[in-house]
């Protein structure tokens, strides 16, 4: 089954951090894109980070710019997101999708998400 697998949500006091996964499962994620996407309550889903499939392109919303790091390890069929000095509003699921490019549009295959709460 070809499916992508999100992990490391939680709950996370602001200032926080927190290291999402993103593997991949029944196919080989080095040639794919890798986009970052979050869905906060009641609000559509907004981009928030893409690599490309070498790793040697990356982009991030302006809302993300300097607290978080998107990275990949071809290797280990994983992509990460490093997510430093969280605030309230990254409060989200996060999700993943792989794509040829970057920034992911459609996505052929997507992860069932991860829940972040930042939260004192």
């Amino acid at each position: 089954q070809l499916q992508l697998v999100e992990s490391g949500g939680g709950l996370v006091q602001p200032g926080g951090s927190l290291r999402l996964s993103c593997a991949a499962s029944g196919f080989t994620l080095e040639a794919y894109a890798i986009g970052w996407f979050r869905q906060p309550p009641g609000k559509e889903r907004e981009g928030v980070s893409c690599i490309s499939d070498r790793g040697y392109n990356t982009i991030y919303a302006d809302s993300v710019k300097g607290r978080f790091t998107i990275s990949r390890d071809n290797a280990k069929n994983t992509v990460y997101l490093q997510m430093n000095s969280l605030k309230p509003e990254d409060t989200a699921v996060y999700y993943c999708a792989a794509d040829f490019l970057c920034p992911v549009r459609v996505g052929r295959y997507w992860g069932q998400g991860t829940q972040v709460t930042v939260s004192s």
